[in-house]
């Protein structure tokens, strides 16, 4: 039996290849998956990967595109969820509303450097012509994190997907201020070159059953009540994530998509002299 080792958010997006596990999918076709959670989010999952921790991540796009850049030895093998991430703003319930521009120049929570927690801010402030200065981020792990330190003060702003922190909000743990929708799909399934020159058949053979998994989850009766059970959302907040969102079914990833992302991180400063998306995608073979 072969292993691979895979890795992504403790969140709602993975739970198709979660019910596959236990539904022994990977089993039947003589493939041990064994997963491993990063609640700190694609900067931590991007080390991993670096580190040989894990053969495949799911991780968010801006994240891995970004790090591959930066010599990441890994390659992205295939979209994951094809619609883009919706980003809840949050402060602090005794921080009273600020204005939506004035957001850029706080303290801002990040699990890390490279995380979308932190590259998504760059983003946005981009694109309507604002700047935020790296002294600006405060890096705290993960959403846990992020609450204390704008309990604490140390933080004022705090971007984290908005259904994963609307328990949170409902607690009075946060307050939400506005929302910053990804310009792009947002997870991307990425895998080391180690896995993907030494035995690129298995490889496709696990991408083959995620993407079985995600058409089933897709097409499963009880998915909403599946979510609102194992991660503390409403039935109506579950019905309503679930809905807005796609899987994808196959490993096509489009050039022109991560072109477009390239733009953005090169206008945000985040990357530069990034022209080309050569060497960022795993090109097959046919035979694979």
């Amino acid at each position: 039996m072969k292993t691979i080792r895979i890795g992504g958010v403790p969140e709602h997006f993975n739970l198709p290849i979660h019910l596959a596990i236990e539904n022994e999918w990977f089993s039947k076709e003589d493939i041990q998956l064994t997963w491993k959670d990063f609640p700190g989010g694609s900067g931590y999952m991007k080390e991993a990967l670096r580190k040989d921790e894990v053969d495949i991540c799911i991780l968010l796009t801006e994240g891995i595109v970004t790090d591959i850049l930066k010599g990441n030895p890994s390659k992205i093998v295939s979209g994951y969820v094809k619609t883009s991430l919706t980003w809840g703003i949050h402060t602090h319930t005794r921080i009273p509303m600020p204005e939506s521009e004035s957001i850029f120049d706080k303290k801002i929570a990040i699990s890390r450097f490279g995380s979308g927690s932190h590259l998504m801010p760059i983003v946005n402030a981009m694109m309507k012509d604002q700047r935020i200065e790296e002294e600006q981020f405060v890096q705290v792990k993960d959403v846990n994190g992020g609450i204390d330190a704008l309990e604490n003060g140390d933080a004022e702003i705090f971007y984290w997907e908005k259904f994963t922190t609307k328990p949170y909000v409902e607690k009075g743990l946060l307050k939400k201020v506005d929302e910053f929708i990804s310009p792009w799909p947002c997870f991307m399934i990425a895998a080391t070159n180690k896995i993907i020159e030494s035995d690129p058949a298995t490889l496709s053979r696990v991408l083959k059953i995620i993407h079985n998994a995600n058409q089933n989850f897709m097409n499963l009766e009880n998915a909403v009540q599946l979510v609102s059970d194992r991660y503390g959302l409403t039935t109506k907040d579950a019905e309503r994530w679930y809905h807005a969102t796609e899987w994808s079914t196959n490993g096509w990833v489009s050039n022109k998509m991560l072109e477009g992302v390239l733009y953005s991180l090169r206008e945000a400063k985040i990357v530069e002299d990034a022209k080309t998306t050569r060497g960022i995608i795993w090109e097959r073979n046919a035979k694979n």
